[in-house]
């Protein structure tokens, strides 16, 4: 019996486009998928629990090995909507900042704006739990990503959004994750599992259309915001990206 590779996805509603393919296609007899949030992504890929990974590229560096082994990703050419730095106040009078739990690479891109981007310095706080957006208050803001950004974007009256603030700075797209297996990984199933995430992103109404109650536009949200080719200029932006988040 061939041996199955294990997936390991984020649980987010930007990644359906690509899992409605991996789900669908032939490809998914050959496969267990599992999913979770970013951060525990990265962890099951570094702690060999997975063979591939839609992973922070943040953790790249920490992978003895590793291999991009598709040509999608989760990224933005512009604003993306839901990796956001959330408050009460302008960013110059904030004192502190939550970064959220989920996203290494969310918060590594966050302190390089505030570093270089906007020049602020503020006391950074790791938070634990989802309680931290309770404290998104006064002074002090917050770092949301993913669906419950949008929820937050309806309860701070002020946003800076990350993707937006990268492509003012650089003047390129980011890339959030990608697929990187911790292996080499047989060129036939690569090319099949390429095949599948192509699926979704090329029926994006319907990938929608299967979430009615997403509770914001997410046909917009797939096709104005993210963008999940994995093309030349999002693998310059990424290395940029490492090479930045290696200054800090």
């Amino acid at each position: 019996m061939e041996k199955k590779i294990r997936i390991g996805a984020v649980s987010y509603l930007n990644t359906r486009p690509l899992l409605y393919g991996l789900k669908a296609h032939p490809v998914a007899d050959r496969i267990i998928l599992r999913e979770d949030y970013p951060a525990r992504v990265a962890s099951m890929l570094l702690n060999d629990e997975i063979d591939i990974g839609l992973v922070p590229v943040a953790i790249l560096p920490k992978l003895p090995e590793y291999h991009l082994v598709s040509d999608f990703c989760i990224g933005c050419d512009g604003p993306v909507a839901s990796v956001a730095l959330f408050s009460e106040h302008p960013i110059g009078d904030l004192r502190e900042v939550w970064l959220d739990y989920q996203s290494r690479t969310s918060a590594m891109l966050l302190r390089l704006l505030l570093r270089d981007h906007w020049r602020q310095t503020v006391n950074l706080l790791d938070a634990g739990s989802e309680d931290f957006r309770r404290g998104i208050r006064g002074h002090t803001g917050g770092l949301v990503i993913g669906d419950r950004a949008f929820e937050q974007a309806r309860i701070s009256p002020v946003m800076y959004d990350l993707g937006a603030a990268w492509k003012e700075r650089t003047g390129m797209p980011f890339v959030f994750a990608t697929w990187v297996s911790n292996k080499l990984i047989d060129e036939n199933f690569v090319r099949e599992f390429n095949e599948a995430n192509a699926i979704g992103v090329g029926q994006l109404d319907k990938v929608a259309a299967a979430y009615p109650d997403a509770g914001f536009d997410l046909l917009g949200y797939y096709r104005y915001n993210l963008s999940y080719g994995f093309d030349e200029r999002k693998q310059a932006a990424m290395r940029r990206f490492l090479t930045d988040i290696a200054t800090l």
